[in-house]
């Protein structure tokens, strides 16, 4: 086909073709024009007149080159401006006095609309037959001249007796807007009051009132400022100069400074068994109370105190019997679980403003028949997050049993492990027989403290009043893993340390605190300090080398990366009672001390030693 085809010459190729395009014809297959009129309708004549027309148009349009097919948007109008004419508003300011009169005449006309309706509705419509107010010669309320005050003679107002009074006075006093209203003052008060305190506490500037001065006194003023600048820079000097002369231990010396109290009237005379702060709000903290009166406990306290207000609680529970140990649930911070001298738990609702109790121990079968030394919420699942997040609450008590208890639709417990008392130890001779007055009165022993592992929430420490410290388990077969020998009167705390978790502290009533490592059997540091019983102990949050302790009269705080022979300081915080329980603050570098007289010292630490991450470091104890 290639070899048919004639070449184009030069002039050919040169020629201009002209190459006319057209559309073929439309093929219609198939055309069926849409009805919408019935040809026996009246308009149908008329409605087929407008198409015949409509298609000539069309027709004559379609060679035309004025004629083109386009989409168009319809626009929408323009909008339209209103407007409304009114009057305008006039503003005005008025004022009025009232006097009490006014109000006890406005108080005693409401009381009195009833009775006059009654009297309108009389038979005949006519009131009573007493005279008007004018025959009785009674002056009526009228405006005076200076203005909107009005004068009630006292003959118009008619006589209230005492007891309405006194009803009525009652009925203003317990109104919940008169409540809530006094406690929204007394927290302004408070924080007034506090603000200084507060302010330290929270580690923020303290606010100053500024003087005001008038101009003779200017000159005045900047004259002194001038010498207490000068005197200060002086002062300055001098400190430099002696903290360059001291020695690093003596430079970085630590001081207490009591900030406030918490304490009232209704904890006045109780000693503070036990504090604990919640986990989600550190500002609430929760003190149990107990009384001793001849060698009797008597009903014991409590109570939630919070910043807002340090000197009245804002919860208040009332126990029949003495508040031993205290804690607040993680998982549900509302929830306050409360140990009791003779041996009930019971769990409060901090929501709640009643006094009763959420769940309650006296009715189990299985209650403790001693008291409750310590109890604490222990996490199941440290990895948990938001609502995922169980525990289970654990006690320890004075009948020997380490118990787990079960919040359903009442409170229950299980047996985690008991105590059983050890010997002596002594070796007997050949042939000696054990004496009656040896021989133990329970088989027991008396739990007093107890601590899980920060890690591993199966192993816990037990102190018992032998003076015998028993690491357990809570899963297997053999629960004791081990036993630790080393104080000669009961254990009134036991603390694993926070950063280095094979090591843990131990105080008793034997005037010792002993530094335990779990693969040591025997203490690796003894401290003593004063011939006094070491009633609690406290790692410091933030430092695997600090902790605080408190016996009778003093609170000792011990670095021993400064000195394993005597404390850092050594303060007496309670010179009225003796101190009972310690605790660090968790949002502020303070110290809570309770006292045999009801009273919770915050007190304020100063130049404390901040470690280093070296020190923080875990596994740095041997």
């Amino acid at each position: 086909q290639e070899e048919g085809e004639a070449a184009l010459t030069e002039a050919e190729l040169e020629q201009r073709v002209d190459i006319f395009l057209s559309e073929t014809e439309t093929l219609w297959m198939l055309d069926l024009p849409p009805a919408l009129v019935s040809t026996e309708a009246e308009e149908a004549a008329r409605v087929l007149e407008r198409n015949k027309i409509y298609a000539e148009i069309c027709k004559a349009k379609i060679g035309s080159e004025y004629f083109e097919e386009k989409m168009v948007q319809t626009i929408s109008g323009a909008a339209k401006t209103k407007e409304v004419q009114c009057e305008t508003i006039t503003m005005a300011e008025k004022g009025m006095m009232v006097t009490s009169w006014d109000l006890d005449n406005s108080l005693n006309a409401s009381e009195t609309e009833p009775a006059k309706t009654e009297e309108a509705r009389a038979p005949g419509g006519k009131s009573s037959n007493s005279p008007p107010a004018e025959e009785q010669g009674q002056d009526v309320a009228a405006p005076s001249a200076r203005g909107n005050i009005f004068h009630f003679c006292p003959s118009a107002v008619p006589a209230r007796s005492p007891e309405e009074k006194e009803c009525h006075s009652e009925e203003i006093l317990a109104s919940a807007n008169l409540q809530q209203d006094l406690v929204v003052m007394e927290r302004i008060l408070m924080e007034n009051i506090f603000q200084p305190k507060l302010a330290v506490y929270r580690q923020i500037p303290v606010l100053i009132e500024p003087q005001v001065t008038s101009d003779t006194e200017t000159g005045e003023t900047e004259e002194e400022e001038d010498e207490e600048e000068k005197q200060d820079e002086e002062k300055e000097e001098e400190t430099s100069v002696s903290d360059a002369n001291q020695s690093p231990a003596e430079g970085a010396g630590a001081s207490l400074e009591q900030l406030w109290s918490y304490g009232c009237d209704l904890t006045s005379g109780h000693s503070v068994s036990s504090m604990a702060l919640n986990k989600a709000n550190p500002d609430l903290l929760a003190v149990g109370y107990r009384e001793f009166v001849s060698q009797d406990q008597k009903k014991g306290l409590a109570c939630c105190w919070s910043l807002k207000n340090p000197m009245w609680p804002e919860r208040v529970f009332r126990c029949e019997h003495g508040v031993t140990a205290v804690d607040f649930s993680l998982a549900h911070p509302n929830l306050l679980a409360v140990g009791m001298a003779n041996g009930c738990v019971a769990v409060y609702d901090v929501r709640s403003c009643g006094g009763a109790a959420l769940l309650d121990s006296s009715a189990s079968l299985n209650k403790h028949t001693g008291p409750v030394w310590q109890l604490r919420w222990v996490e199941q699942d440290r990895g948990a997050t938001g609502g995922d997040k169980k525990e289970r609450l654990m006690c320890i008590s004075g009948d020997g049993r380490m118990t787990q208890w079960f919040i359903q639709q009442r409170l229950d417990c299980s047996d985690v492990m008991k105590i059983k008392r050890t010997g002596s130890g002594k070796k007997k001779l050949p042939g000696e027989r054990e004496r009656k007055s040896e021989a133990p009165i329970s088989q027991q022993a008396a739990g007093m403290c107890f601590d899980f592992h920060p890690e591993d929430t199966d192993i816990f420490l037990a102190g018992t009043e032998e003076g015998h410290i028993y690491c357990c388990s809570c899963s297997g077969k053999e629960q004791i893993l081990g036993t630790y020998r080393g104080h000669k009167g009961p254990v009134y705390k036991v603390a694993w340390n926070p950063s280095s978790t094979d090591a843990f502290l131990s105080c008793s009533a034997d005037w010792s605190i002993l530094l335990w490592h779990r693969d040591c059997h025997s203490p690796l540091l003894t401290l003593t300090s004063v011939t006094a019983f070491v009633h609690d102990i406290e790692w410091a949050p933030n430092s695997a080398f600090i902790f605080a302790a408190v016996n009778e009269r003093r609170v000792e705080i011990w670095d021993l990366s400064v000195s394993i022979f005597q404390p850092v300081l050594s303060c007496a915080a309670c010179p009225e009672g003796n101190l009972s329980s310690i605790l660090f603050a968790r949002n502020a570098q303070c110290l809570l001390l309770g006292d045999s007289c009801g009273q919770v010292g915050v007190w304020q630490l100063h130049k404390l030693a901040v470690p280093s991450p070296e020190q923080v470091r875990p596994g740095l104890i041997p």
